[in-house]
């Protein structure tokens, strides 16, 4: 393998590395919100019940693009 190659490599598999962290982060990111929103919904007389839906909305969507971005990397990159 010629040294050019080997660099393109070590490219790539850094730049996979940090999709798959990014989405992992984003991941836990999503459940920690969820988590918080659904079993720690003491706070809610404080917001409106429209904000609380949409905070929900944010953390399922994220969550999903998330597990979505992961299962897309192993399956194309391995």
């Amino acid at each position: 393998m010629s040294n050019d190659e080997s660099r393109r490599n070590k490219h790539r598999e850094l730049a996979l590395d940090y999709l798959r962290k990014k989405a992992e982060s984003d991941l836990s990111k999503a459940q920690v919100s969820l988590s918080l929103l659904l079993d720690n919904a003491v706070g809610i007389g404080d917001h409106s019940t429209e904000d609380f839906h949409k905070n929900l909305d944010e953390a399922l969507n994220m969550l999903v693009d998330a597990d979505d971005r992961l299962n897309a990397l192993h399956e194309y990159f391995g």
